[in-house]
């Protein structure tokens, strides 16, 4: 069964500058090899059995292109959605993909250009057929803050300081699965289609279902 996944590779990187004054995060070196963070990214989704990869893109966007063309030699598929102004942010970026008609599996996999996690695209994807949900998104079970965190007294006493520690907190990693045929309601123009259909709470007004979040 064929498997598309949209990876999300269109944001400017402004955190890593200067290093993305020069190319896009998803095309920064990583490793011993120094293979880009989308290399790593791409052959982690056609382990997890993705067949059909969708960059959507916008800051330099040529670079990634230039680096993995049309898929050939990683024995897949890859296209790519350029955003806009009419389409733009996540849902504008998706939405523009679907209306282009270049997201061709049911569901399809959401993928963030700069995430790197140990699960297979395909057993997300099978969770979602499973609960006949319309959107899925995988979440960590815990949360390691990147900062020391502090209790206070009434007085404004520190009693207790902890270095970043680990809380019990549902949490996204980036990863997430759609079911793409519902954005036939969104009219032409939409900057942002996930905040459209309001998210979970409004997503039986908008005749969405609501499903399930998978716990790593």
């Amino acid at each position: 069964m064929s498997l598309t996944a949209a990876v999300l590779a269109g944001g400017e990187g402004t955190r890593f500058r200067p290093y993305t004054d020069l190319i896009p995060k998803p095309m920064i070196p990583l490793g011993p090899d120094e293979r880009p963070v989308a290399d790593l990214v791409v052959n982690l989704l056609i382990k997890g059995g993705v067949t059909h990869v969708v960059f959507l893109v916008g800051y330099k966007w040529r670079y990634i292109r230039n680096y993995f063309g049309y898929g050939d030699r990683f024995g897949i598929k890859i296209d790519y959605s350029v955003d806009d102004e009419t389409y733009r942010n996540t849902g504008g970026s998706l939405l523009k993909a679907y209306k282009h008609h270049l997201l061709d599996s049911d569901p399809i996999v959401v993928w963030y250009g700069d995430i790197l996690a140990p699960i297979r695209a395909s057993d997300v994807a099978e969770v979602h057929r499973k609960l006949k949900a319309d959107a899925l998104i995988v979440l960590a079970s815990r949360y390691q803050v990147p900062v020391g965190v502090a209790e206070v007294d009434g007085e404004g006493n520190v009693t207790k300081l902890r270095e970043k520690p680990w809380l019990d907190m549902k949490v996204s990693i980036g990863v997430l699965t759609l079911r793409l045929e519902p954005a036939r309601g969104v009219r032409g123009g939409a900057r942002d289609f996930l905040r459209y259909n309001g998210g979970p709470r409004a997503s039986h007004d908008k005749g969405w279902q609501e499903g399930q979040g998978v716990h790593l």
